[in-house]
């Protein structure tokens, strides 16, 4: 398989994950527990930054155009810009963050999960300040509602992602290395 061919698949395969686990939630208030960080996570550990930045763009522009692969099975504008948009959109520079750290250091698993951590307060920050403003809350009220609940959750998966992510990337390394191969 020549390296466009590989680029293109990999990348489409890890947006279908992220279109997956995306929509699976559990709704606790005005933003649900999803698994979308968790496949953002993963995604960057075994694309890197350039991809897995692109499938998380690619996932993002499907939800835009309305396939139901935001939380709860919804798409549409509506949604992207809607009370959690900002969460969504701020996972894109997190990804981005994260895919760059993963690139250099991803087999430290406790920095992996510090960077990681510390990456996540991005989406939180940007959807808190975009929850406040669309429902005409206070960022107190919002910080409450749309990340105090999530803390422990979200810890969770990125110690999850940072001991599974280094394993699925050297497993899956054979699929998505860019290196042309005998050819």
């Amino acid at each position: 398989m020549n390296r466009r061919t590989r680029f293109i698949t990999t990348t489409a395969l890890m947006t279908a994950v992220i279109c997956i686990l995306g929509p699976l939630s559990v709704p606790i208030g005005p933003v649900p527990i999803s698994l979308t960080n968790l496949a953002i996570y993963i995604t960057m550990y075994i694309l890197g930054t350039k991809r897995g930045s692109i499938a998380y763009l690619l996932y993002l522009l499907l939800g835009l155009v309305g396939l139901p692969v935001f939380s709860g099975f919804t798409g549409g504008p509506g949604k992207l810009f809607g009370p959690t948009g900002g969460y969504l959109i701020g996972f894109l520079p997190m990804a981005f963050l994260i895919g760059r750290f993963l690139e250099r250091h991803g087999r430290n698993v406790v920095l992996s999960v510090v960077v990681m951590e510390a990456a996540t307060w991005l989406p939180y920050l940007l959807g808190t300040a975009w929850l406040s403003y669309s429902v005409h809350m206070s960022f107190a009220a919002a910080l409450a509602a749309g990340v105090l609940p999530f803390l422990l959750v979200d810890l969770i998966k990125i110690v999850l992602s940072a001991l599974l992510g280094p394993v699925l990337k050297r497993r899956l390394a054979p699929f998505t290395a860019l290196e042309q191969s005998g050819s």
